[in-house]
């Protein structure tokens, strides 16, 4: 009788190429189905349509640095991107003085600064508050100056990025505290309370951003005592902040019904105040449940803040729309709104990518 060979271990055998990798990425994504793979056909032919001649208008035949716009007529087919590199400074900083343009520019900085240390939960804190305020009296100082050796500088002179920024963000970072406490008051046991808010949140979702702008600019004024007024600047934030917190409020409440009964009847049973119980059991849980739709929320306002246009205030758009009445350098808009375009998309792509991880990093328990 002949031994059987003695097997000794396993040999390991790696998967078909077909089920890991980028082909089965490719089956699973883009041909997965008769739909899917003449969507990709149809993607396909319209990327090589488009891309080869977008890359020669861009990059092959495109002028980048003339002192003149005659190179650029003279170069045709090809993008003028020293429109840009000549009107950069007016599309950044709008009318603000020349000589004092590197005080937006830091002002800027900080701007962006205070939205990554809010981003950072190690300053998910008290802290936070101090950052804040601490940032809003640089900001303040840096755009107006007047004191400390920097000179005076109306904001009816500040424009381009620096505005937009202060805009969206002091028009978010103020509405979003509002917006809770009026999606709480929504939902409160007292009829007073609760009729107010509901009467401001349906009001102001009734509406669009423009007819408050509107209102704030031109109606507002008219209210006032005589001799009395609000500037136009802090008018349109006012307005933003009011339109920002009926909308957080209403995310905030569908949060807010997510979560279970069960949580509202084990804080009441450890005897919890209604603050504590908020604060620390049911707020905390909303929130995380509506961080994809608020951070939309946070986008979709960084890109209406381009409405104060209307109003003839000189934000990121209408500083761009400022540098193309320059007759020496008539016709090159395409050129100045893609470079717009592209700071608005860093900033929008930005926020979304942090809402992802930040879904990602706080969601537990919930993972299957």
């Amino acid at each position: 009788m002949t031994n059987a060979p003695e097997i000794t271990g396993e040999t390991d055998i790696a998967p078909p190429v077909s089920s890991t990798g980028i082909v089965a990425w490719m089956r699973e994504r883009l041909f997965s189905s008769p739909l899917n793979i003449i969507m990709t056909v149809l993607c396909g032919l319209l990327v090589i349509a488009t891309l080869p001649p977008f890359i020669e208008w861009a990059l092959i035949k495109a002028v980048w640095i003339s002192p003149t716009a005659d190179a650029c007529r003279a170069a045709r087919g090809g993008a003028c991107w020293a429109f840009i590199a000549e009107k950069h400074r007016l599309i950044l900083f709008g009318l603000y003085p020349y000589d004092e343009q590197w005080r937006p520019l830091l002002a800027a900085l900080v701007n962006i600064a205070l939205i990554v240390a809010s981003c950072m939960r190690r300053f998910w804190n008290i802290r936070l508050l101090y950052i804040w305020g601490i940032g809003l009296v640089l900001i303040s100082w840096l755009m107006w100056g007047g004191v400390l050796g920097l000179s005076y500088v109306e904001n009816t002179k500040w424009g381009g990025l620096p505005l937009t920024l202060i805009l969206a963000t002091f028009g978010v970072g103020f509405a979003f505290p509002f917006g809770i406490v009026l999606a709480l008051g929504r939902r409160s046991n007292m009829p007073a309370i609760k009729t107010l808010c509901i009467m401001y949140i349906e009001l102001i979702r009734g509406v669009p951003l423009i007819s408050l702008l509107f209102m704030s600019s031109v109606m507002l004024p008219l209210f006032f005592p005589e001799g009395f007024s609000i500037d136009k600047l802090l008018r349109a934030q006012i307005a933003i902040i009011m339109f920002a917190a009926a909308y957080i409020a209403e995310v905030v409440r569908g949060g807010l019904q997510a979560i279970p009964k069960g949580q509202y009847e084990a804080a009441d049973a450890l005897g919890l105040s209604y603050w504590k119980k908020t604060g620390l059991i049911i707020l905390p849980q909303a929130l995380k449940i509506v961080i994809p739709p608020m951070v939309s929320l946070f986008i979709a306002m960084f890109k209406d803040t381009s409405l104060v246009v209307i109003i003839g205030i000189f934000d990121l758009m209408n500083a761009t729309k400022a540098s193309l009445t320059d007759t020496a350098w008539k016709g090159f808009a395409v050129e100045s709104y893609i470079f717009v375009s592209i700071i608005y998309f860093v900033f929008c792509f930005s926020m979304s990518k942090y809402s992802q991880q930040l879904e990602a990093r706080l969601a537990t328990g919930h993972k299957r």
